[in-house]
């Protein structure tokens, strides 16, 4: 069954979520760029990893700060978004991230976590963590979204 863009409006956030990281035909979203893969999608929660790769690099060899920046944004976004009711929106108002150690550019996978704090009105806060293969965290962060209702 084909699920139209009328069937997208009256979806739940998470509902809406888990039906377009499956369409065949899903328009492109950051996360191809960067190889990401979406491991769990759960209310309040959103688990996504990448494999680090030489084109990561910064100047100093290893992966690039926004490389996590870009997970973190991601996967706590994504959990906000899974808490919201069928036509409601968002967007991230503020993000901030806490970087712990380097990664290097070897095909390393990090692994995010982001998980909502508090669901609002009109705001909704969440926090998430990336780590590497031994389980050692590499960042975290924290983000505000604000909602369209």
């Amino acid at each position: 069954m084909t699920t139209t863009e009328a069937d997208f409006g009256a979806m739940s956030g998470l509902e809406l979520l888990r039906a377009a990281m499956t369409r065949q035909d899903r328009p492109p979203f950051i996360g191809d760029l960067l190889g990401m893969e979406v491991d769990e999608l759960e209310y309040g929660r959103a688990v996504f990893a990448l494999r680090t790769r030489p084109d990561f690099a910064n100047p100093l060899g290893t992966t690039h700060g926004g490389i996590c920046a870009t997970l973190l944004d991601s996967v706590m976004g994504c959990a906000v978004h899974t808490t919201l009711d069928p036509g409601v929106g968002y967007t991230t108002l503020e993000l901030k991230i806490n970087y712990i150690r380097s990664a290097p550019t070897d095909g390393r996978r990090l692994t995010a976590t982001g998980s909502t704090i508090h669901v609002g009105r009109t705001t909704a806060t969440a926090e998430g963590r990336v780590v590497d293969e031994q389980d050692r965290l590499v960042a975290h962060g924290t983000t505000t979204c604000v909602l369209f209702r």
